[in-house]
C-alpha cells in the first residue's frame, strides 16, 4: 500500500515537472503569446468605445410635523410611510421614464453628432461644427417617438457647401450636395444644417461627420437603463445618482438638468394648489365687487334721501351684534360648503389640486394635514404610475397610504360637519333674536340698518377674500423644494469605467500564459500517437529497456561513427539494462527479437545499432534480417540487395555465403535475402528451425533478430518463440495509442512474458517527449559536451572538473 502511494506521489511530481518544463523549454512560445495578447489588448484599449461614469447627489429636506400629536396615531394606521418611504418614492420618481424623457427633451438630445474615426465614429457633443434643425413637418419631429436611428453622413466641402449621404440599402446611397441653411427633405426627414459659431474653415473643411435622429422612446429607455439611483445609506436622506455613457459632457449636463427638472416639477406641484386657490378667490372677488358697489350705492342714496348720517346708539349696538353673528354665520356656511366639497372629492376620488381648508378659514391642523398629505400622495402616485406596473411594491404601498388617509379624512369631515351644523343652528337662533329687537326700532332706522348690514356684509366678505388671497400669495412665495443639490456633476469627477487598462493588461497576460498551455493540452488530448513513456506504461504494462535519442546523423551504425554522441550513450544505457532482463536467462548465446507495430518505427535501425554497441563491449554479435516482406537492413548500411536467409533456406547458397561483416569488429550481419512468395511458411519450416539452431551454436554471444511489424503480419509471433527477450520498438509521435493496446492484447492472448519496450526517436527535453527526455536529460547535457572532446570523464568529479576546465 505504501509502495503504491509513493508511486502515485512520484507520478504527481513528474506531472508537475512536466508542465514546469513545458514552460521553461518552450518559453519563446509563451513570450510570443503574451506579446501577441498584449498587442491585441493595446489595440482594444486604443479603439474600443470608452465608457465613463459620473455622479451627483441630492438631499431630501425633512418636513415639519404639522400633525402634532396626531402624527403617531396616523402612522399606526399607515397614513404616513416615514422618511424611508419618502426616499424610496423619490428614487422611483428620479428613475422614472417620464422624468428622464422630460430631461432629454429639455436638452434636445434627439440628434446625436459623430466625427469620423479610424475604426469607428466617435460621438461628439458641443464640438460639432454644425447643428441639425428639424423642421416642424419632419416625421421624426411631429411624433417624438419616431426616429429612424440611421446614421446620416456629412462631408464638409467648403465654408458654404457640404455633401450629405444617407445609406438606403447595403449598396445604395442617397447623396446630395447642399448649402448650409438649405432645406433637405425626403419622405422621412425635413431638416436644415446650420453652422455653429465654432465653425472654422481650417479645422472643419474637408472633414467627415455624421448625425443620427434618435427615437426618443428608445433613447429614453437607454438612459433609464444606464441611470442608477440609490440611497446613500439607510440612515441618511441623501440620494446618489450615477450615469454611464460615452460622452462626459453630455452625461454631466444630463444629470444636473435631471435634478433641476425634478425640483421644478416639485415646485410646480406645490404651486398648483396656491394658483387654483388664487383663481378661485379672484372669481369670488369679481362677484362680490359688484354686490359691494351696489350695496354701497344704496346706502349713500338712502342717507341722501332721508338725510340720515348715522343710526341711533341703540341701533348701533343692535347692528354690531347682528354683524358679529352674520360673520359667524357666513364663516360656518363656508365651512359646511367646503366640507361638502371634500365629501364630493372623496366620493369622486379626485384629490389632485384640492383647496386646503385654511383658505376658507378652517384652522384645524389635523384636517389641513390630511388634505395636504392626500393631495401629495395622489400626485406621487401619478408620477410612479409612469414607470411602475400595478403590482409594483411602491405603487401598492402608496395606494394603501391613500386608502388609509381617505378613511381618516372622511371620518374627520363627518365629525366636523356635525359640530359645525350645531354651531350654525346656535348662530341662526341668535340672529333671529337680534332681528326681533330690530323690529322695535323706528321704520327709517330699521331700513338704514338693513341697508348698512348688506353693505358691511359684502365689505367684510370682500376684505376676508383679499386677506386670504394675500395669505395664499405669501404661502406660494414661501414654498421651497424638499430636494436640493449636495454635489453637482462636474467634468473633473468623470471616471472611465471601461475599458480598464490595468484589468485588460492582466487579462492579456493571463490569456497569453493560458493559450499555449491550452493548445498543448488540446493537441495532446486529440493526438493519437504516443508522446511520453507514461502512455506506454499505462496501456501495455511493459517494462522499459531504454530510450533512443533522436537520430540526427543519418543511416548506418551510428554508435560506431559517433561513439561519444548522445544517441550512442542512449544505446549504451539500453545495453546496460539488457543484463537485468537477461540475468535470469541461460548462460551462453542470448537471442533478442525486435519488432514494432507498423513500418517506420525504427526497429531495423535499433537492431543494427544495438548489435553494434554490444559488439563494442567485446561481445560477438550477429544481426539477422528476418523481415522477409520489406527488408531494410541493407539500406542502413548503404549496400545493394544481397543473398540472405531466404536464399539459404531454399538451399540456394551456403551459410558462409550469407554471412557478412560490418565496420564494428565482432558484429556480423545476415540479410533477409530475396523476397519470397511464402514468408510465413519459410519461418515455420524445419529448415528455419535448423537455421536458428546453427547460428546459436556458431559462437555468438548475442543474436539480434530484425522481425517484421507484429501489427501487420503474424511472422513475428513465430519468430518470437525462438528468442530469449522480445523487444517492442515504439517511436515518439509516430506509434499510435491503439497500437499499444494491440501489443498488450497480444501479450495476454499469446502468453508472451519476455517482452519489453525500447523507445525510439526521443527528442531531448520535456515537451512532447516528456518521460523519455527527462530520464536522460542530464546524460544528454554531458554527452553534448563529450562530443567535442576525445576523452570522456569516468567519474562525477571528473565531469565537474571538465566543466570547470572548459569554463
Amino acid at each position: 500500500m505504501t509502495t503504491q502511494t509513493n508511486e502515485q506521489q512520484e507520478e504527481q511530481s513528474i506531472d508537475i515537472k512536466k508542465y514546469i518544463y513545458l514552460i521553461t523549454s518552450h518559453w519563446y512560445w509563451f513570450a510570443l503569446s503574451i506579446v501577441a495578447c498584449l498587442i491585441v489588448a493595446f489595440i482594444y484599449v486604443r479603439y474600443a468605445t470608452r465608457i465613463f461614469s459620473t455622479r451627483n447627489s441630492v438631499v431630501l429636506l425633512e418636513k415639519d410635523d404639522a400633525l402634532g400629536s396626531m402624527s403617531s396615531i396616523m402612522q399606526e394606521f399607515g397614513s404616513f410611510g416615514g422618511r424611508s418611504q419618502n426616499i424610496d418614492n423619490q428614487i422611483v420618481i428620479l428613475s422614472s421614464y417620464n422624468l428622464v424623457r422630460q430631461t432629454l427633451e429639455r436638452l434636445d438630445f434627439q440628434v446625436s453628432y459623430f466625427s469620423d474615426g479610424v475604426v469607428h465614429d466617435v460621438e461628439i457633443y458641443d464640438n460639432s461644427p454644425f447643428t441639425v434643425q428639424l423642421l416642424p413637418d419632419t416625421v421624426a419631429n411631429n411624433d417624438l417617438n419616431v426616429g429612424l436611428n440611421e446614421k446620416i453622413f456629412v462631408h464638409i466641402l467648403s465654408a458654404n457647401e457640404f455633401t450629405i449621404e444617407i445609406p438606403r440599402t447595403r449598396n445604395a446611397v442617397e447623396r446630395r450636395k447642399m448649402l448650409f441653411g438649405e432645406v433637405f427633405q425626403t419622405p422621412d426627414y425635413k431638416f436644415t444644417l446650420l453652422k455653429k459659431e465654432n465653425f472654422a474653415d481650417s479645422l472643419h473643411v474637408g472633414n467627415r461627420y455624421a448625425f443620427i435622429v434618435n427615437n426618443y422612446n428608445d433613447l429614453t429607455n437607454d438612459y433609464v437603463k444606464n441611470l442608477n439611483t440609490v440611497a446613500n445609506s439607510k440612515r441618511s436622506s441623501i440620494i446618489d445618482l450615477s450615469l454611464s455613457g460615452n460622452v462626459p459632457e453630455k452625461m454631466v449636463e444630463f444629470l444636473n438638468t435631471h435634478i433641476q427638472i425634478a425640483i421644478e416639477n416639485e415646485m410646480n406641484e406645490k404651486s398648483k394648489t396656491s394658483l387654483n386657490t388664487i383663481r378661485f378667490i379672484d372669481e369670488q372677488l369679481a362677484t362680490i365687487t359688484d354686490s359691494l358697489a351696489f350695496a354701497e350705492s344704496n346706502l349713500e342714496n338712502f342717507r341722501a334721501d332721508n338725510r340720515i348720517i348715522n343710526i341711533s346708539e341703540e341701533g348701533t349696538v343692535i347692528l354690531k351684534r347682528l354683524e358679529e353673528q352674520r360673520s359667524k354665520q357666513i364663516a360656518l356656511q363656508a365651512k359646511i360648503k367646503y366640507f361638502n366639497y371634500l365629501q364630493k372629492s372623496i366620493k369622486d376620488k379626485d384629490f389632485h389640486d384640492m383647496v386646503v381648508p385654511s383658505v376658507v378659514g378652517i384652522q384645524d391642523q389635523t384636517l389641513n394635514a390630511l388634505v395636504t398629505q392626500l393631495s401629495k400622495l395622489y400626485s406621487e402616485r401619478q408620477i410612479i404610475e409612469f414607470s411602475a406596473k400595478e403590482n409594483h411594491p411602491s405603487l401598492q404601498i402608496i395606494n394603501s397610504q391613500i386608502s388609509n388617509a381617505i378613511q381618516l379624512l372622511n371620518d374627520n369631515v363627518k365629525n366636523m360637519i356635525e359640530s359645525t351644523q350645531i354651531e350654525l343652528r346656535s348662530v341662526d337662533g341668535e340672529i333671529a333674536r337680534i332681528e326681533r329687537d330690530i323690529e322695535r326700532l323706528p321704520n327709517t332706522e330699521r331700513q338704514m340698518i338693513s341697508i348698512q348690514r348688506k353693505f358691511q356684509l359684502n365689505d367684510n366678505l370682500f376684505n376676508f377674500l383679499l386677506q386670504k388671497r394675500a395669505e395664499v400669495g405669501i404661502t406660494k412665495a414661501a414654498n421651497i423644494p424638499n430636494m436640493r443639490f449636495v454635489d453637482h456633476a462636474i467634468l473633473d469627477n468623470v471616471k472611465q469605467t471601461a475599458p480598464r487598462k490595468t484589468v485588460v493588461a492582466l487579462i492579456a497576460l493571463l490569456l497569453g500564459f493560458i493559450i499555449p498551455i491550452a493548445i498543448y493540452l488540446i493537441r495532446d488530448f486529440l493526438k493519437d500517437t504516443i508522446s511520453n513513456i507514461d502512455a506506454v506504461k499505462e496501456r501495455t504494462g511493459l517494462p522499459l529497456l531504454g530510450s533512443v535519442i533522436h537520430n540526427k546523423y543519418g543511416n548506418g551504425i551510428i554508435v560506431k561513427k559517433h561513439p561519444k554522441s548522445s544517441i550512442a550513450e542512449s544505446f549504451r544505457t539500453a545495453r546496460t539494462n539488457l543484463s537485468f532482463f537477461l540475468s535470469q536467462q541461460k548462460d551462453g548465446c542470448h537471442t533478442l527479437a525486435l519488432t514494432s507495430t507498423v513500418s517506420g518505427e525504427g526497429k531495423s535501425f535499433c537492431a543494427l545499432n544495438l548489435a553494434g554497441i554490444i559488439a563494442m563491449n567485446n561481445k560477438k554479435t550477429l544481426v539477422v534480417g528476418l523481415d522477409l516482406r520489406k527488408p531494410t537492413l541493407h539500406k542502413y548500411l548503404g549496400i545493394n540487395k544481397t543473398v540472405g536467409v531466404t536464399d539459404y533456406l531454399i538451399g540456394k547458397v551456403s551459410f558462409e555465403d550469407i554471412l557478412n561483416t560490418t565496420t564494428v569488429p565482432g558484429c556480423d550481419i545476415i540479410f533477409s535475402g530475396t523476397i519470397p512468395p511464402n514468408p510465413l511458411e519459410l519461418i515455420e519450416s524445419e529448415g528455419f528451425a535448423n537455421f536458428m539452431t546453427h547460428i546459436k551454436n556458431s559462437g555468438y554471444d548475442y543474436i539480434i533478430l530484425d522481425t517484421p511489424p507484429i501489427g501487420l503480419i503474424a511472422d513475428s509471433l513465430s519468430i518470437m518463440k525462438n528468442s530469449d527477450l522480445n523487444i517492442y520498438v515504439v517511436r515518439q509521435n509516430y506509434t499510435s495509442k491503439s497500437a499499444l493496446e494491440f501489443i498488450a492484447g497480444v501479450r495476454r492472448e499469446k502468453k508472451i512474458d519476455n517482452l519489453c519496450v525500447l523507445a525510439n526517436d526521443i527528442h531531448e527535453g520535456y515537451g512532447y517527449g516528456y518521460g523519455y527526455g527527462y530520464r536522460y536529460s542530464s546524460n544528454y547535457r554531458y554527452n553534448s559536451y563529450y562530443e567535442e572532446h576525445e576523452e570522456k570523464p569516468k567519474t562525477f568529479l571528473q565531469k565537474i572538473q571538465k566543466v570547470f576546465n572548459k569554463g
